[in-house]
């Protein structure tokens, strides 16, 4: 799957220089907004949670001229909407006014709501954009059509649960 980004920096030189420093392979994720409206961080993913901190992601962005690093391991509960172009390409909104029309498709809303037509929407689990079906398999949901093992009914229960009627 090809997404396209539009990174703040250079996201190559950002994954050689903290693999180098980390000791493990460093990934560019996306560029998205977190907590603040319209200011886009750009979210990288290691394997293993960081020594230190415990984060797997990291987000890297600009305040007041200076480079800022946080933790962002709440990306993976973050809806992106995207629309797909002609050639097969996916593109998400960044931030929340950054609207994008592409081949008679729209996209907008960032990570606080999605507008559009001809959406699908995806989530990052592992460091990876997945479909949100393939992130609900992963994380253990139950989908339409899918029959959920039915555990033997405790001893503790009490006799009504067994013939409790609905009216």
């Amino acid at each position: 799957m090809k997404i396209k980004h539009a990174p703040l920096l250079d996201t190559k030189k950002v994954e050689e220089i903290y693999s180098e420093k980390d000791g493990v392979s460093i990934s560019y994720v996306c560029t998205t907004d977190l907590n603040a409206s319209d200011n886009p961080v750009d979210i990288f993913y290691r394997e293993t949670p960081h020594p230190e901190f415990g984060n797997r992601y990291f987000g890297l962005y600009h305040r007041n001229g200076a480079l800022m690093i946080t933790g962002t391991d709440q990306v993976e509960n973050y809806d992106f909407g995207m629309i797909q172009d002609a050639e097969g390409e996916w593109w998400y909104s960044q931030s929340h006014h950054d609207c994008l029309m592409i081949d008679g498709k729209m996209i907008d809303g960032g990570r606080v709501y999605v507008r559009g037509n001809g959406i699908e929407i995806f989530k990052i689990r592992d460091g990876k954009f997945v479909t949100l079906a393939e992130a609900e398999v992963a994380d253990g949901v139950d989908l339409p059509g899918m029959i959920p093992e039915t555990p033997d009914k405790p001893d503790d229960w009490p006799d009504f649960v067994e013939n409790f009627e609905f009216r």
